[in-house]
């Protein structure tokens, strides 16, 4: 037997009507029984009338996410653009190996890297070549730099890269990008006693100066809002039933119920457009790219800059997590990261940590939370370690949510998350030096004229609002803000199959 999950509803209309679903009056028609409330609206017999409202979804407000992992700072521009330091070390793949030039012991090998590859190797620099498809090696110096993209080694082993013995599998030139997997990397130079770097030119000694790299990246704020319409009259209107909402307010006046609602889910609307927001791919029509552009989102800076995992699952779990360890430790190897994910998932790491661990927190520091195993669960996460690595595991309601993300599961299902905690080191163009920064924050828009974060004003004649002749009040809500997502290649993003 499955389970359907029931997801309520909302009136449609942001307009308040007297309607039979909002308990300002019972139905007036209609057979008696469960959920009718009574035969007609006026009978002979007093109803036993319950003066709370039953809370059956429990605290159904899904905000909070952003609020554990980032910060909200201002910004007063259209754009927010970060810069993110490159790698300290160099690599190459998809280079092309030409046949052996000379003879034993003194065979050398052209290696021409691809076009779009900034070609950083000097005179004397050591190499290791690494097959990956045999497990073989060799080390090589570069003896001439060349021209272009190319430049001349001759492996340790005295014969060229192409010898049976030297490095297996490589027979005959290879064109660029043709070789199979084969990798490279500068570990260091060598130098025989007396020499010093030259100074000419063509194919001289000279050392490559490195320049430091970076990659930019920006996003752009997005502007929502929403609001809410009482007529004077129905303001006026007492119900049968006492409401209360979840910022503590109560009474008999349905728009107090009403009124809440529309702000609270509006703050959830602020946390899921963060989360949820793709750019604008339209180039035509009212709604294209040139009149809302759209912000970078959660997912899609993960899924673009990130790392996905698809189908993680209690059975495998294990394996498939080391292996997201490992592919961690290429990356930033942040040691302390928050995992937040819907209940299956959830359950899987629970079962994993249950088949290698007699508790979820052992050998875990806490230091997110002071080092506090206590503050740590009070905040509704458990901890555990593994390899170098702190966790600290929650259930993330957004995902859960039978109205939201719950509500879809299966293929390319969102499932969870992996953020790095701490901070990161940015450069910031307005300040001009380096400052630290949590790796996901909110941008939002303020100045010394405005405040942009959460803007809320009445407008009408209704409700202490002298703005107008409209016989009404208008609660209107509006806020401008992104999100920045730092280095996307330290989060992970769990997906179902």
């Amino acid at each position: 037997m499955s389970l359907t999950p029931q997801f309520g509803s909302i009136i449609p209309s942001q307009n308040q009507e007297i309607l039979n679903s909002n308990y300002l009056q019972f139905n007036t028609g209609g057979p008696a029984g469960p959920g009718n409330g009574g035969d007609s609206f006026a009978q002979q017999y007093l109803p036993e009338v319950y003066e709370q409202e039953v809370e059956r979804y429990g605290n159904r407000t899904l905000s909070g996410f952003l609020r554990m992992v980032g910060a909200e700072m201002p910004m007063t521009s259209d754009q927010v653009v970060w810069t993110e330091q490159n790698r300290l070390h160099i690599s190459y793949t998809g280079f092309g190996i030409a046949a052996n030039v000379g003879a034993a012991p003194n065979q050398t090998n052209v290696i021409t890297l691809a076009a779009n590859v900034t070609k950083v190797v000097s005179v004397n620099d050591t190499i290791v070549f690494l097959n990956p498809s045999n497990g073989q090696e060799v080390k090589a110096i570069v003896t001439d730099t060349l021209t272009g993209q190319t430049f001349q080694v001759a492996p340790f082993s005295g014969t060229g890269l192409e010898g049976a013995t030297a490095f297996s599998g490589v027979a005959g030139a290879l064109a660029v990008g043709a070789n199979p997997g084969i990798k490279m990397f500068v570990y260091g130079s060598a130098y025989t006693k007396g020499t010093t770097i030259g100074t000419g030119a063509g194919n001289s000694a000279d050392r490559v100066s490195v320049e430091p790299s970076f990659t930019q990246f920006s996003n752009s704020p997005i502007i929502i809002r929403d609001q809410y319409v009482v007529s004077g009259s129905d303001m006026a209107q007492i119900g049968w039933v006492e409401v209360a909402t979840e910022d503590g307010a109560s009474g008999y006046l349905w728009y107090l119920k009403a009124e809440s609602e529309t702000r609270l889910r509006f703050e959830d609307y602020l946390e899921m457009s963060m989360v949820e927001s793709e750019y604008n791919q339209k180039t035509a029509g009212n709604y294209a790219s040139g009149v809302l552009p759209g912000s970078e989102g959660l997912f899609a800076a993960i899924q673009s800059r990130g790392n996905v995992e698809v189908g993680f699952t209690a059975a495998n779990g294990l394996d498939e997590f080391d292996a997201i360890l490992k592919n961690l430790d290429t990356q930033g190897a942040i040691e302390e990261n928050m995992l937040f994910l819907n209940r299956q998932t959830a359950l899987d790491f629970d079962d994993m940590l249950a088949s290698i661990s007699g508790g979820a927190a052992g050998g875990t520091a806490f230091g997110l939370f002071e080092n506090s195993e206590e503050m740590a669960l009070n905040l509704g996460f458990s901890g555990f370690r593994r390899g170098s690595y702190d966790f600290y595991k929650t259930d993330w309601k957004y995902l859960n949510d039978a109205s939201t993300r719950g509500a879809i599961d299966g293929i390319s299902s969102i499932e969870g998350v992996l953020v790095p905690a701490g901070t990161s080191t940015v450069y910031d163009q307005v300040l001009g030096t380096n400052i630290r920064r949590p790796f996901l924050h909110v941008r939002y828009r303020a100045s010394q004229a405005d405040d942009r974060r959460m803007k809320s004003w009445v407008t009408g004649s209704a409700g202490g609002a002298f703005t107008s002749t409209l016989d009404a009040m208008e609660v209107n809500f509006l806020s401008e803000r992104c999100l920045v997502t730092q280095a996307a290649n330290n989060f992970v993003l769990f997906k179902g199959i």
